[in-house]
């Protein structure tokens, strides 16, 4: 019996096996064309279907007054604020986050304990100085008192860098809370110890220029699509903040020269009566700049220490964020720029060791980013725009810390001085992207940085026709999209988790932008979606949903397949010529036409043919879907150039056949002749196949 039930069942699972195998699997939708409404946030009142802010769109708004003291002995800045917070939600708020950048420094940081080390064979003296200090930093903020308006003790909790602010009640929509801080913080230096602000040492005369920024408690982000944004800030994801008003007192030895985020509400204090006169020329002069202060009144300052103090006052409607530069070392700078018959000032402040590079080309690349940007999206609101020889790259509100400097000679080479205009432009760029158009950079770095990149380029173009750009070409980026696949992380990554930043968040993206524009969109159609897309949420908090469905819903164009393809994998484009068959046509007495395969060798076709008939065969390795880009060389030296949108490979991913007629004999074929599309093998492109030497190949290498 048992060997019978042994039996019934072997052939039950034999029977059931073999009708398995019959059944058809199905699968999901991998097509590379379906929409992106699986991946995308469902629309709502707030942010609406077309990419714009809807009729109940809300954001809070943050104002700060606060008074601030650089103590230059020290290097150390001493502040109190008041923070007056506008809950304009719907929600009630029974806590409020704070974010505290400066405990990214304190003794107590768990930053350096998230990055894998190793012990190199041989390393620069200066990192080494920056890894292994002689003595620990005292860095962080040290809170000193939260207090309610009345002075009482306001409850509070630390986590690393972030503060939680306990309401004593819970605070209403529509309803403001109005609460205090002090605090101190240690000043890095950013030379030796790295940082997006701080202070760089001069041992030859003593000094100290101050980059100042992160330096307040500041508000976190709170809105209907993450809550509250309070992602801990490990130093490398930037800034999700509020926009609001400031009132800012800053307190510094009297013989400095400062710049700061908003308008000066005491010029006649800070300034001399030569320096008023300078700066009221400067406003009337839009060629050059007029130097405010001069190097020579720069090092005689500098040769001294005022032991007195002045303090600078400044008011700032509308921003987001708040930073200011100043030393006694600082040459200062400025002209005028006519932005649609408005006066904005741009302006610059550089030490003796960074001119003349600074003076020759800071000051016009400020003034030819306002214009530049203002052109492609909208008119920069604010009264001015500065560059500070920081020696680093990072933004703030109407000001920025850049590097370059020259030779002790005065010399420099044509590639400081584009690198110095390049990081300018983009850093003053970035008032535009994220300062205004104010994405979250805690999470969604290639929104301000990518889409940043993508402008700077025109604006390099617009400051030298043959600027030698280095970032946003398709060519440029192929090494990177074809390397080490573990390694490479979509776009669609936060910042803190990938591996290669610079290309992920700023190469790949300003890439795609410039394929969109140049080869799929075009410039008419592309302009006029980005300049919507960047009205539309001026002064607001976009997220990447809002920048897909804006850049279609205003040009008409399906682009899902393209966000998905470049925005959320890290496929490659490779598109190439599988094989070519030639025909040729014979009449049959009943009127018809026969297509007969050309088996000649060579490209030779009778001459009583009137036209030649090319059966090609694409084929596409790579994952990305892109458009066909193919150049015909005809044998009398003519050249024609055929573009089939990406959406031909909607039915088969892997090859697509289309025939192509002319009344002309094909020599050659060529996919992508000017490399539009940022294809990573160039080695199937071609038809005839070309053959590759090994001298070539190691040409290639060394060329790329």
């Amino acid at each position: 019996m048992k060997k019978n039930i042994l039996f019934i069942l072997a052939v039950f699972f034999v029977a059931t096996s073999t009708f398995a195998q019959k059944t058809k699997q199905g699968h999901t939708n991998q097509n590379k064309f379906k929409q992106l409404k699986d991946v995308l946030a469902t629309p709502n009142s707030q942010r609406t279907a077309s990419g714009a802010p809807g009729k109940n769109y809300t954001q809070q708004k943050v104002d700060y007054t606060m008074d601030i003291v650089l103590n230059d002995d020290k290097q150390r800045i001493t502040g109190n604020e008041t923070i007056t917070y506008h809950n304009n939600s719907e929600d009630e708020l029974t806590y409020l986050w704070v974010q505290l950048d400066q405990n990214m420094r304190a003794a107590d940081s768990k930053t350096p304990d998230i990055s894998p080390n190793k012990i190199p064979k041989k390393i620069p003296k200066r990192f080494y100085d920056r890894a292994f200090p002689e003595k620990s930093f005292d860095g962080g903020f040290k809170i000193t008192s939260v207090t309610n308006t009345d002075g009482s003790n306001l409850s509070h909790t630390i986590n690393q860098t972030m503060m939680r602010i306990n309401l004593p009640q819970p605070l209403a929509a529509g309803k403001t809370f109005k609460f205090n801080i002090n605090w101190w913080y240690n000043i890095n230096n950013h030379r030796t110890q790295g940082g997006r602000s701080g202070y760089e040492h001069f041992p030859k005369d003593g000094n100290n220029n101050y980059v100042i920024a992160q330096f307040y408690p500041r508000m976190c982000v709170y809105d209907n699509v993450e809550g509250w944004q309070n992602d801990q800030f490990w130093g490398r994801s930037e800034f999700a903040l509020e926009f609001g008003d400031f009132n800012v007192n800053i307190t510094v030895p009297a013989d400095h020269m400062l710049g700061a985020t908003g308008v000066l509400q005491n010029k006649n204090e800070v300034f001399s009566k030569k320096e008023l006169q300078r700066i009221e020329k400067a406003r009337k002069t839009f060629d050059n700049p007029v130097i405010i202060r001069t190097q020579k009144e720069a090092e005689k300052i500098e040769q001294k220490r005022s032991n007195k103090t002045k303090t600078w006052k400044f008011k700032a409607t509308n921003v987001r964020d708040y930073a200011f530069a100043t030393s006694r070392k600082f040459i200062f700078d400025a002209m005028a720029v006519n932005i649609n018959g408005k006066t904005v000032m741009a302006e610059s402040l550089y030490s003796k060791e960074a001119n003349p590079l600074y003076g020759d080309h800071s000051t016009r690349a400020v003034a030819q980013t306002l214009k530049t940007y203002s052109r492609y999206t909208f008119d920069y609101p604010y009264h001015k725009a500065i560059s500070v020889d920081g020696q680093m790259g990072m933004e703030y509100p109407q000001i920025c810390f850049n590097p370059g400097r020259p030779n002790a000679d005065g010399t420099y080479s044509d590639r400081t001085k584009y690198r110095m205009i390049k990081v300018t432009i983009h850093e003053v760029g970035h008032n535009f992207f994220p300062m205004i158009v104010n994405s979250d950079e805690r999470q969604w770095t290639w929104m301000d940085e990518g889409l940043n990149s993508y402008m700077e380029m025109l604006a390099e173009l617009d400051y030298d026709k043959d600027f030698p750009i280095t970032r946003g070409y398709p060519k440029n980026i192929v090494r990177y999209m074809s390397g080490d696949q573990s390694r490479i992380a979509p776009i669609m990554s936060k910042g803190d988790n990938v591996y290669s930043f610079g290309n992920n968040a700023y190469g790949k993206p300003a890439t795609a932008l410039w394929i969109l524009r140049e080869t799929i969109m075009g410039k008419e159609l592309f302009d006029h979606a980005f300049k919507t897309y960047a009205k539309r949420w001026k002064f607001k908090h976009p997220t990447p949903a809002d920048f897909f469905r804006s850049m279609e819903d205003a040009s008409a164009m399906d682009l899902d397949w393209f966000w998905r393809g470049w925005f959320y994998t890290t496929d490659v484009t490779d598109i190439g010529v599988k094989g070519v068959k030639k025909f040729y046509t014979s009449k049959n007495n009943d009127a018809s036409v026969n297509f007969n395969e050309d088996t000649t060798a060579g490209l030779g076709f009778s001459k009583k043919q009137q036209k030649y008939h090319y059966e090609i065969t694409y084929n596409k390795p790579g994952g990305l879907v892109m458009p066909i880009i193919v150049e015909f060389t005809y044998k009398d030296g003519t050249k024609e150039k055929k573009t089939y949108p990406a959406q031909i490979w909607r039915y088969n991913d892997k090859e697509v056949t289309k025939v192509f007629s002319s009344t002309k004999q094909i020599q050659s074929i060529t996919i992508d002749p000017d490399l539009e599309t940022a294809d990573v093998d160039t080695s199937n492109n071609s038809w005839p196949k070309k053959t590759t030497t090994k001298f070539d190949k190691m040409k290639n290498k060394i060329k790329g």
